[in-house]
């Protein structure tokens, strides 16, 4: 398999704004610094294929209001691999798009297919999952996606559940998926953890280019023939205008329901590399730099008697605080939460809390 002909797809379309206040529909968490660590989610993202992927192979599906972002903060980036949905349809047809995009530049490509907004702490563990899931699925007609090992009873994640009697011939780490299954309640979220052979699905896809297209045409072949049809119109002045159309035609549907859960030949590699999806501010805490007290603070804050807490504040903004133990505290644009980790659920619910909120 030639590292030129890998592919990777990263889908920032999202309004990802379940961090309110620090993240909106106008900034979505994917282009936020949420970890203070200098670099956007969507950079991170890009950081850690590279030796994987070369730029000029590596194509960002976003929303048009944010492809002057993207442009932005990857600036390495050619202009023409940056792909815009003039509205969301979920993931089926952004998939779709872009594998039928690629398939007419390379058709042995062989593609990554990731969410923007993830964080990984291992990305040399990653990498290598990745080279290794890429190898196989260049070698056979499969279709990987990855599961990660789960370290609690998560209701908050869809699991993919693993026939571990026995490992593909081709790849020791690499096993059949048996089904996938919606978030569950706790009791069951339970049983998927004392099973062990329950996984959460982190959303990576790893696939064939003619692979994914094939399953598209059988599996979703309305969708399919949208972007099929436009094969001699890619990279042409015309491109834009057609996918619009395209996407009208198109109904609202994630990859998962639309292919994954209805093909054969799907296969799971089971890893652990410091995995989260940054659904909740508890997520970023757990996730995020802590010091002695197990505060993860990211602005000109000082902090007293203060304990468990997550804080990201402005950095033009001096700020104090005194007191507290499992809260989170965040302001942007005039918007301040304080409110319990344990609570924010509840916050979301207030209707208005959070304008926006998805």
């Amino acid at each position: 398999m030639s590292a030129s002909n890998n592919h990777l797809v990263i889908m920032a379309g999202g309004v990802g704004s379940r961090l309110w206040p620090i993240s909106s529909e106008q900034m979505p968490k994917q282009f936020i610094d949420v970890l203070g660590c200098g670099r956007s989610l969507l950079q991170l993202t890009l950081d850690r294929f590279k030796g994987i992927v070369t730029e000029e192979n590596t194509w960002v599906v976003t929303s048009e209001r944010y492809a002057p972002i993207v442009h932005e903060q990857l600036p390495e980036l050619p202009h023409r691999n940056i792909l815009k949905e003039p509205f969301p349809r979920n993931t089926a047809p952004c998939i779709a798009y872009a594998s039928w995009k690629i398939k007419s530049i390379n058709p042995k490509a062989n593609i990554v297919v990731t969410p923007s907004d993830h964080i990984v702490m291992d990305t040399d563990e990653f990498r290598n999952v990745i080279a290794s899931s890429l190898k196989f699925a260049g070698e056979s007609d499969s279709i990987v996606t990855l599961g990660m090992q789960p370290t609690r009873p998560d209701t908050g994640y869809g699991y993919i559940q693993l026939d571990m009697t026995a490992s593909c011939p081709r790849n020791k780490n690499i096993y059949r998926v048996d089904a996938f299954h919606e978030k569950p309640d706790l009791e069951t979220a339970q049983m998927y953890l004392a099973d062990n052979n329950y996984f959460w699905n982190a959303g990576i896809f790893i696939w064939n280019v003619n692979t994914i297209v094939n399953a598209l045409r059988i599996y979703a072949n309305s969708i399919s023939n949208e972007f099929e049809k436009l094969l001699d119109i890619y990279g042409t002045p015309q491109e834009q205008s057609e996918v619009n159309k395209a996407y009208a035609a198109c109904e609202r549907i994630s990859i998962d329901y639309a292919v994954l859960e209805r093909a054969d030949e799907i296969f799971c590699y089971p890893a652990s590399f410091g995995w989260s999806d940054l659904g909740t501010w508890k997520a970023l805490h757990e996730s995020a730099r802590q010091d002695s007290q197990g505060n993860s603070i990211v602005g000109n804050v000082d902090v007293y008697e203060t304990a468990n807490c997550i804080i990201r504040m402005p950095e033009k903004e001096r700020v104090i605080v005194q007191g507290l133990n499992g809260y989170i505290v965040a302001e942007k644009d005039g918007s301040l939460l304080i409110c319990k980790l344990t609570e924010e659920q509840r916050i979301r619910e207030f209707s208005g809390a959070a304008p926006g909120n998805k």
